[in-house]
């Protein structure tokens, strides 16, 4: 069974100051997604399902969608804020998406076979969709044996701001132990450190593994999520700005017992657009990377 590639793209790109999933990085017109895909169907996945919104859905599946459609099966699934479990209402004044956990549990309905799970905005690289892909090609879909994609912390930091980055804890065999959410990541001297938005920070070595969203799944996980979202929805879905993120409930699962997840290094260096400054460092990446001859001139004939 060949696995699925979810692609969350329905975020709002409040920091960048627009539609970044459709912005081009490459030489001619490539989207990072397309070079996403790209690596992905090299790794043996059969199946891509984007997650987007109603309001982006024309621009998207023109600029985006319509490239894949004729190469492998392509489904839609739909990030919206009143698409929640009976008996929640939405408050009045949010305007926030739910977060990653939510966005992925929109697509249930679309993904029956192992899936890894990535966001639209963030270049994987090659290597690391063939080490998820070899993972997911043996994983059993009535399992909750997860995996994920471990990068190291110092390479995937922005220069121009903060940035939100789910920094693990393994053990000697590389199983999750706990996976923390930090919201305000960034660079300091030879390290990093995460601000608490009171003034305050604590220190990291920047060499530990984190989460850029790369994540293997079996369909096990949507029962998981909805009982999980369930839960954040009592506790924190009164608030304006709250959401549910998919590291939080990882860690949950894990440090619960009732998943396991592997973290599986990667030779692929990451690289992503969170700022409008961004941009150019990917396209100057993306060229580096053909000309070492690990893409070609046009990724698409």
């Amino acid at each position: 069974m060949k696995p699925t590639l979810l692609v969350l793209a329905a975020g709002m790109g409040s920091r960048y100051g627009g539609l970044k999933q459709v912005d081009s990085v490459g030489p001619n017109g490539e989207t990072i997604i397309d070079y996403c895909i790209y690596d992905a169907m090299r790794a043996g996945f059969g199946k891509v399902v984007f997650v987007i919104r109603h309001d982006i859905e024309a621009a998207f599946r023109e600029a985006v969608g319509a490239r894949f459609e004729k190469r492998l099966p392509v489904e839609y699934a739909f990030q919206e804020l009143d698409k929640i479990p009976a008996g929640f209402t939405v408050p009045a004044n949010r305007k926030r998406p739910w977060g990653t956990a939510h966005a992925t549990l929109m697509a249930e309905d679309v993904v029956r076979e192992p899936f890894a799970m990535i966001n639209a905005d963030d270049f994987y690289g090659a290597d690391s969709f063939r080490v998820l892909g070899e993972f997911l090609s043996k994983a059993r879909v009535d399992r909750a044996d997860y995996s994920m994609v471990g990068f190291i912390l110092r390479n995937t930091l922005s220069d121009h701001g903060t940035v939100s980055r789910g920094v693990c804890e393994v053990d000697e065999n590389r199983m999750l132990k706990r996976v923390v959410e930090l919201l305000k990541v960034e660079r300091h001297g030879n390290a990093a450190r995460s601000l608490d938005g009171k003034g305050g920070s604590e220190p990291l070595t920047a060499d530990e593994y984190c989460s850029m969203n790369m994540w293997g799944f079996t369909p096990t996980l949507f029962t998981l999520l909805r009982e999980e979202f369930t839960k954040f929805l009592k506790e924190r879905g009164g608030e304006e700005k709250s959401e549910c993120l998919i590291p939080t409930v990882v860690n949950q699962l894990v440090t619960g017992k009732r998943a396991t997840l592997k973290v599986l290094p990667t030779k692929s260096s990451w690289f992503g657009i969170t700022y409008q400054q961004d941009r150019l460092k990917v396209m100057e990446s993306v060229r580096a990377l053909i000309r070492r001859g690990e893409y070609p001139e046009k990724l698409w004939p």
